[in-house]
C-alpha cells in the first residue's frame, strides 16, 4: 500500500487557519461551562466578571478579534501515521514555524506577537510568534492528528511541578498549590494534572490532559464511576470550596472542570504536574488524511449564554481621569464598578524595567505620571477602524518591585489584573493611591472603550511602549482602595466561609 502524502500547503494553511480560528472562537463546552457558572454565582463583583468575559467572547466571535490580547505562545501537538509523509525536504519544525507567522501574521487579525528569542539576555521579540513548542508522536496509521493549543503567559506563569512521596494525597497537594496561584491565572478555567512517568513527562500530560472536551457535569450528573473519576470530583469541589471565584474576586466558581492524565513511574517517587488553563481555553483539533485542507465549522452564536437583566450592585460611578483628584481616590471602595474616562496613560514589564535604570542615572521621565492613571496593558495592532486592538489587563504582580518608584512621581492610580502583594498594598495605603483591575479575558470588550491612542515614549518596545489611551466608560473594578483594603483578600475569604458553612448545614 502507498504511503499518504500530505501536501505541505494543506498542513501549513490549516495550522495556520487553525491559530486564528482560536483567538476568536471558544470551544461550546467551555462556554456552556461559563454561562452555567454565570447563572449561579451569587457574588456581585464575580458575576460582573463573568458577564463581561461572556460578552466580550460574543463580541471576539462576531467581530473575529482576539479574546485576549494576550493571543499565546502555540504549543502543537502532532500524532503522525507511520504511513504518511509530508511531501517536502522541510522539517515539521520550520512547517509549524510557517504556520504560526501565516497566523500571527494575518493582515485581517493581526495577533500579538510575544515570543522572545534569547530567554536569559537580551530578549529581543522575534516578531512573528515563532517558534513554536512542537511535540510529535509516530503511531500506526495513515493520518495526521494535529492539537494546537494558544497559551497566554498569565495562566502558564502559574504551572506547579513537584515531586511527592508515593504515599502522598495528590488532591491535597493541589488543592494546597491552588491556594497559593492567585488571581493570575484568570479563573474561571480548567486544571490540568499530570501523575507518574518522569518531571518533564508529568508536565507534558497535564498540558496535555487540557484538550479533552468538558465532561464534569456530567460526572457530577451520573456520579463517578471510577477512582479517578472520584478525585476528579475530590478536587473539583476542594478548589472550587476555596471561594476563590471569578478573577479571584471571591465567588462559587474557580474551575469547570478538572483533568488528570497518568502515566507508570518509579516505584519510589509520585512526580505530579499542575498546568492551569486560564478563561480564554484556546485549543483545536483536526484531521489531515492527504484529501485536503482542513475545514474549521463556524460556531452557531446562539450557543452564547444570555447575560446582562436586572442587577442587585449599584450603577457605576463615572470618574473623569482628566480631573482625578486624591480626595477623590479615596472615596472610592473595594468592589466598586467603576466606569473610566479621559486620558490613561499604560505600561508594563519593560517600560517599568526602563524608567528604573532612569531614575538610577538620575534622569529624568519622558512622561509626568502626577495625577495619572496607569494602565499595564499591551495591545495587540489596530485594524481599520480601530484605535487600538484588544487591550485587556497583564498580571499586575510582575509590576509590584517598581511600586514606591511610580507612586512617588504622584500617580494616583493603577490598573491591571489580579491581586498585588503585600508591600504594594502598604505602599497604595501610604501614598493614598488605589489599585483597579479590568477583567482577564475582556480584551476586546476594554479596547471598545479606547477612543484613540499613541504612543508618548519608549517607542521601540512595540506592545510595551508607554501610550496614552482616551477612554470612554472602561469597566475596571476597585480592587485594593486607597485605605489599604484588597478584594483579592476579603473576597476568597468571604465566600469561602459561606461555602463552608452552607456546607456544614447541609
Amino acid at each position: 500500500m502507498l504511503p499518504v502524502l500530505i501536501d505541505p500547503e494543506d498542513f501549513v494553511g490549516s495550522l495556520a487557519g487553525a491559530l486564528q480560528f482560536i483567538s476568536y472562537y471558544h470551544p461550546k463546552d467551555f462556554l456552556a461551562s461559563l454561562g452555567a457558572a454565570y447563572a449561579r454565582e451569587e457574588s456581585a463583583p464575580a458575576r460582573e466578571a463573568l458577564a463581561q468575559i461572556l460578552t466580550n467572547s460574543k463580541m471576539a466571535a462576531i467581530g473575529q478579534r482576539p479574546m485576549c490580547q494576550d493571543t499565546g505562545a502555540v504549543t502543537v501537538f502532532l500524532k503522525v501515521g507511520q504511513q504518511v509523509l509530508f511531501d517536502t525536504e522541510r522539517s515539521l519544525q520550520d512547517l509549524v514555524n510557517e504556520a504560526v507567522a501565516r497566523a500571527y501574521g494575518d493582515p485581517s487579525n493581526p495577533l500579538r506577537a510575544s515570543m522572545v528569542r534569547d530567554p536569559l539576555f537580551d530578549r529581543v521579540n522575534t516578531g512573528d510568534n515563532g517558534p513554536a513548542v512542537l511535540h510529535v508522536q509516530l503511531a500506526p496509521g495513515r493520518t495526521v492528528e494535529v492539537a494546537a493549543v494558544a497559551k497566554g503567559g498569565g495562566s502558564e506563569n502559574k504551572s506547579k511541578f513537584a515531586v511527592l512521596n508515593p504515599s502522598a494525597s495528590v488532591a491535597d497537594w493541589v488543592v494546597n498549590t491552588v491556594e497559593t496561584l492567585g488571581a493570575g491565572w484568570c479563573p474561571p478555567g480548567i486544571l490540568g494534572i499530570g501523575v507518574g512517568g518522569s518531571s518533564e513527562k508529568a508536565m507534558l500530560l497535564a498540558k496535555q490532559s487540557l484538550l479533552d472536551d468538558i465532561d464534569m457535569p456530567d460526572i457530577l450528573a451520573r456520579g463517578p464511576k471510577t477512582d479517578l473519576e472520584s478525585l476528579r470530583v475530590e478536587i473539583y469541589e476542594r478548589v472550587n470550596a476555596l471561594g476563590i471565584g471569578a478573577q479571584g474576586l471571591g465567588g462559587l466558581t474557580t474551575v469547570v472542570d478538572v483533568k488528570i492524565a497518568s502515566y507508570a513511574s518509579h516505584a519510589a517517587s509520585k512526580p505530579v504536574a499542575l498546568v492551569p488553563q486560564c478563561a480564554a481555553n484556546r485549543h483545536i483539533h483536526f484531521t489531515l488524511d492527504g484529501s485536503g485542507p482542513a475545514v474549521f465549522e463556524t460556531p452557531d452564536l446562539n450557543d452564547w449564554p444570555t447575560v446582562g437583566g436586572a442587577s442587585e450592585s449599584p450603577a457605576p460611578r463615572q470618574v473623569n481621569l482628566n480631573t482625578l483628584t486624591r480626595e477623590e481616590v479615596a472615596d472610592w471602595k473595594i468592589g466598586e464598578t467603576l466606569l473610566l474616562s479621559g486620558a490613561l496613560l499604560t505600561a508594563r514589564d519593560a517600560a517599568h524595567a526602563r524608567l528604573a535604570k532612569l531614575q538610577a542615572a538620575g534622569e529624568p521621565f519622558p512622561v509626568d505620571f502626577k495625577g495619572r492613571a496607569l494602565y499595564y496593558v499591551g495591545p495587540v495592532d489596530p485594524v481599520a477602524g480601530e484605535a487600538v486592538g484588544p487591550a485587556g489587563p497583564t498580571t499586575s504582580g510582575r509590576m509590584d518591585g517598581f511600586t514606591d518608584m511610580m507612586l512617588d512621581t504622584g500617580l494616583l492610580v493603577m490598573i491591571g489584573k489580579a491581586e498585588r502583594n503585600d508591600a504594594t498594598i502598604a505602599s497604595l495605603k501610604r501614598h493614598g493611591a488605589a489599585y483597579l483591575i479590568a477583567v482577564g479575558g475582556a480584551a476586546y470588550l476594554v479596547s471598545k472603550a479606547v477612543k484613540s491612542a499613541r504612543k508618548l515614549a519608549f517607542e521601540d518596545l512595540g506592545m510595551e511602549a508607554i501610550y496614552e489611551f482616551q477612554v470612554q466608560d472602561m469597566p475596571v473594578t476597585v480592587a485594593v482602595d486607597a485605605g489599604g483594603g484588597a478584594i483579592h483578600k476579603s473576597g476568597p475569604a468571604q465566600w469561602r466561609e459561606t461555602i463552608f458553612q452552607r456546607k456544614a448545614k447541609a
